[in-house]
């Protein structure tokens, strides 16, 4: 199992795998694993050849005042269960491989974004977007898998 941190050897791993012809699954989390998570780990081994499960905790989806300080990062645990699963590799990307200093883009999603959660976490949406389209831009799996704890954030 590899653990990658950074954007270059990420794109290395993955050009070997669609070299070989080998499918990859793509799990995006932000760590503090539990049994959901490990669900879908094991449809994606299921389903695909490679199981890449992403670690980030992403500061975009908190606004001011929220926990993303107190977020539970356990990274060992989440490596030790990902390892007892099987999982080939593991996305943990430094700050600056997601939102480097000069990042401007986000992504506004209207419609299903609005109300519900939104109403107080207005930053919520658009920060869950805008990673998981930089996610999808820097793995380009050929399957997501995503719970489906959250109907409003599953149905954006």
């Amino acid at each position: 199992m590899q653990i990658i941190r950074q954007l270059g050897p990420l794109r290395d791993a993955l050009a070997e795998f669609r070299k070989q012809g080998r499918k990859t699954g793509l799990v995006p989390t932000m760590g503090a694993l539990h049994a959901g998570h490990m669900r879908l780990v094991e449809v994606a081994k299921e389903q695909c050849d490679i199981v890449l499960v992403s670690i980030f905790v992403n500061p975009a989806q908190f606004g001011e005042g929220e926990d993303l300080d107190t977020y539970p990062r356990q990274e060992a645990a989440d490596v030790a269960l990902l390892k007892a699963a099987g999982v080939e590799l593991i996305w943990a990307p430094t700050l600056d491989q997601i939102y480097p200093d000069d990042f401007s883009t986000k992504v506004y999603v209207g419609g299903l974004s609005e109300g519900l959660d939104t109403l107080t976490r207005p930053d919520f949406f658009e920060g869950i977007a805008t990673v998981v389209t930089k996610l999808f831009n820097q793995i380009r799996p050929d399957a997501a898998y995503f719970g489906e704890k959250d109907f409003q954030q599953l149905a954006i």
